[in-house]
């Protein structure tokens, strides 16, 4: 498997897989106009045709027969040219001393407090490849670009993580609160939202703050919660040092999830190493290894021995990263305690 930029040949399989992913994935819009434009977005930028307040970086993994089987991107400064929307969950105390009573109540405020940073997102992985660890891949990946590229991207990196939402389309968070400011159903907002149509949010949303005591007992469980399906991708990047700090998503209430850039763990902990082609071993880790290319970009992960300076690997490994030996390389060790996906 290799993960590479998105090209234009693959807006069918992007299609499908936006088909497949069912609501709630804002960033992979069932809609071939608009992928394609994601698609053109993440070439020029790749090309360094275009500025941070719009870059998009998409990349795909690719097996060895050539089909796209998922997709993961990066955002290089969101709400600087679209205003970026969070709830920032506060806490309103209700006290007095004369009648004994003293509430504590969760409190939601419309806020842009993550203007400027650099957003993952984007994450989806076929069915037939997950459970394989082949999303560790996928997700990571993109950590040593910006390792590679760290002028490219903000100070910190946020990731919004998929709510809870049923089969159909329902989101209790969303039915509790969002329906009945914008008079549409939970998955006709999510795709306008994807498909670039945001003004309607600051148009409609109420600015004064929401008491989650107003909300349904399911509304208010769902606040900060994931979907089942966005589990494993929620604990590779805390794993990776990403943790919540009380924003939520305004539609379906998911965890926002931040952490400083420099300190993501395969951003900090990769290094450039000279790549040496031998055998690595039986007992070799695995490494995630990065051929330092911008628009020519490749990663790949496969067993890897470093000695002096030099990340020995099979000579595999280097044709997928289409390197010889002595090229320079960015590697870390891809092992970790989450689950995969």
């Amino acid at each position: 498997m290799i993960v590479r930029p998105v090209c234009s040949n693959d807006l069918p399989a992007l299609l499908g897989m936006a088909r497949s992913s069912g609501a709630g994935l804002t960033s992979l819009p069932e809609s071939a106009e608009r992928l394609a434009e994601r698609i053109d977005c993440s070439q020029r930028s790749f090309a360094g045709q275009i500025e941070q307040a719009d870059a998009c970086y998409l990349f795909v993994l690719e097996d060895a027969e050539g089909r796209v089987l998922g997709i993961s991107g990066l955002s290089a400064a969101v709400g600087l040219r679209e205003t970026w929307y969070n709830f920032r969950v506060g806490l309103t105390v209700c006290a007095s001393r004369e009648l004994g009573i003293h509430q504590q109540i969760p409190t939601l405020f419309l806020a842009n407090d993550l203007t400027g940073h650099s957003e993952v997102c984007s994450l989806f992985l076929d069915q037939s490849c997950r459970g394989q660890g082949w999303g560790r891949l996928l997700s990571r990946a993109r950590f040593l670009f910006v390792a590679e590229y760290r002028e490219l991207f903000g100070r910190r990196m946020i990731a919004e993580m998929r709510g809870l939402s049923d089969g159909q389309g329902h989101a209790p968070f969303w039915d509790s609160l969002g329906r009945h400011f914008f008079r549409m159903d939970y998955e006709r907002a999510d795709y306008l939202t994807g498909v670039g149509n945001k003004a309607f949010i600051a148009e409609l949303m109420p600015r004064f703050p929401l008491y989650t005591c107003f909300l349904s007992a399911e509304a208010q469980a769902a606040i900060g919660q994931v979907h089942p399906d966005a589990e494993p991708a929620q604990a590779i990047l805390r794993h990776e040092g990403f943790a919540s700090q009380g924003y939520i998503d305004i539609f379906d209430g998911g965890p926002t999830l931040e952490c400083e850039t420099a300190s993501v763990r395969a951003v900090h902990d990769s290094q450039p190493l000279v790549l040496a082609i031998g055998t690595p071993g039986e007992d070799a880790p695995q490494y995630l290894i990065h051929n330092r290319r911008r628009e020519d970009c490749r990663i790949t992960a496969g067993a890897a021995r470093v000695a002096a300076g030099s990340l020995i690997v099979s000579q595999d490994t280097a044709r997928q990263l289409r390197l010889g030996a002595g090229a320079l390389v960015r590697a870390v060790a891809l092992c970790g305690r989450d689950s995969a996906i």
